[in-house]
């Protein structure tokens, strides 16, 4: 199954910059790996992140992106000190998600890629 998903630091502040953004790649790759979860498209917003993933049709959405969340926010709160002390948590409960199918599939990885443009 593909998904398009999108989660928000807490309060939406631009927390998701350089070096925090390429350290959260890592290890959005790392824990979809772990979990046998292709992420097919990423985008690393400042206050947001948009992804393109695929899983086993047994693995749900809200698995998927409680598993990514939880282990990114508590290794990232770890090493960056700020996002400790400036928020009280640093993902949002919230999030977006969207099945897609195979004719689907190409427009919305254009419409990720696209977000930095924008």
């Amino acid at each position: 199954m593909g998904y398009h998903l999108i989660w928000c630091p807490k309060y939406r502040r631009k927390v998701l910059t350089s070096p925090v953004s390429e350290r959260l790649s890592i290890l959005l790759l790392e824990k979809a790996d772990e979990i046998g979860v292709a992420i097919e498209t990423m985008e690393i917003m400042p206050d947001h992140i948009h992804l393109f993933v695929k899983t086993k049709p047994t693995a749900s959405p809200h698995w998927v992106v409680q598993q990514l969340k939880s282990y990114t926010s508590r290794i990232l709160r770890q090493e960056f000190a700020p996002l400790r002390t400036r928020l009280p948590s640093l993902w949002t409960r919230s999030y977006y998600v969207e099945s897609c199918g195979h004719i689907s599939e190409d427009v919305v990885k254009k419409y990720i890629e696209d977000q930095k443009r924008n």
